[in-house]
Order: structure tokens, then sequence, then C-alpha cells
């Protein structure tokens, strides 16, 4: 099967290597990064190591996302799957051979890397980082009738999947949107365990009492929603 990997990154200059060397690369097709408007060189050290670098200007985790798909889009050859993954190496690439061996050996549409199922280092997920996922997921459970333990943006999911879910969100609500709307598709969704790490620099959004609470409301809207 074809793999391709998105990276949405925003002046992630000093992980973004990491994460890219830590890709196994034998199972990779391409790693396409989506730079949202960096300013400290992510581009030029994502470009180093090989990743496609395109450009998403407008600031939005989402956005960057979309701009990686925009760009596979436009290939000749679409990839059989897609791997999200962060590029502030709190994630661990080496592991996407677990997260899309589901959708490769039992037909799942999407696979989603639950961070709850693994081991976190001490401190790599604040308490209103835990509480949200624990709320969006039962949430989730009680409306759609799909049961996830974790938000998480390291996932897999199918390319012709992917396109079925007309994906929109241009920041906060984009991995929440994701799941519910693959909960309405009704895609053949499971969860593996990953690991995780405190990320390399500050978040630019659990980081901040201000993106943490903006975070927590639009993910919020969109499960209610069911964008």
């Amino acid at each position: 099967m074809i793999i391709d990997v998105i990276i949405p990154a925003l002046d992630e200059a000093d992980s973004i290597g990491l994460v890219i060397e830590s890709i196994p690369n034998q199972l990779v097709r391409y790693i396409i990064v989506g730079d949202n408007g960096s300013v400290d060189g992510t581009a030029k050290v994502a470009r180093s190591k090989g990743a496609i670098v395109v450009q998403a200007p407008q600031k939005g985790y989402g956005t960057a996302c979309l701009a990686g798909m925009d760009y596979i889009q436009n290939l000749s050859i679409k990839p059989d799957i897609v791997v999200f993954l962060d590029g502030d190496y709190s994630d661990f690439p080496e592991q996407i051979p677990d997260v899309v061996r589901p959708i490769i050996e039992e037909q799942m549409d999407m696979v989603i890397g639950s961070r709850s199922l693994g081991q976190r280092e001490g401190g790599a997920m604040t308490l209103p980082q835990k509480f949200g996922n624990w709320l969006a997921t039962t949430l989730i459970r009680w409306i759609y009738g799909y049961s996830f333990t974790d938000l998480g943006p390291f996932r897999a999911i199918r390319w012709d999947a992917l396109m079925k879910l007309g994906m929109k969100d241009p920041n906060f609500g984009w991995t929440a949107e994701m799941q519910v709307k693959a909960a309405r598709k009704k895609l053949k969704t499971t969860e593996v365990p990953v690991n995780y790490r405190q990320r390399v620099g500050k978040s630019k959004v659990s980081g901040t009492i201000k993106g943490s609470i903006l975070a927590g409301y639009k993910i919020l809207l969109v499960v209610f929603r069911g964008r």
C-alpha cells in the first residue's frame, strides 16, 4: 500500500527534523509538511530532511492539514493511506507501522493513535487536555454511538474514506471533526495505543490559557454540531 504522511507545523524548526528522521522511510512514500506561516526556518529544515513543504499561510491547524491534502489531491497517483502526526516531536513516528496495521490487515477505514491507551511521559498532557479528551470522546459516544478514548493528532485513514468526510475545520476542531464525521459516515474505526512525550518548545494551544479555552470551545462546538 502507498502511505503518505501529513505534518502540520508552525514554528517547529527545533523539532521538525527529529520528526522526519524518525519516520520509517521504507514504509512511506511522501512526507508532506503543511507550513502554517512559520518564521523560524521550519520549511528549510523540513526540506533538508527530504520532506515536501506546502505553504498554508492562513493560521490554523486544520488549514495546514488541508494544504497537505490539496497537494495529494493533485498527484496523479493517490495514496492508499494518509497518516497525520504533529511536528513538535510529541508523537513517536516509529509507531506508524502500528497505526496503519489495522487498515492493512483488518480492513479498517480509520485508526486513532490513542495516547490514553499508550504510555505518556509525565507532563506531556495538561489536566485541561485530559479532561477535554474525556469530555469530547464521552459526548461522541453518547451522541453518535462511537467509542474513542482520545482526539490525538496521530492517526491513519484510507484516502478514499478521508475524501468522503469533506473535512473543513481550519483550526482547533480538526481532529474532533474527523472523528465525528467518521461516526456519521459509519466508517470502520479502531484505536491503537501510542506513546506520547513532552513536546519540543511551547504549545501554541495548550501552552496558553486562551488557547486551551478556545480549543475546548471549538471542539465541543464541532461535536454538538456534527460538522
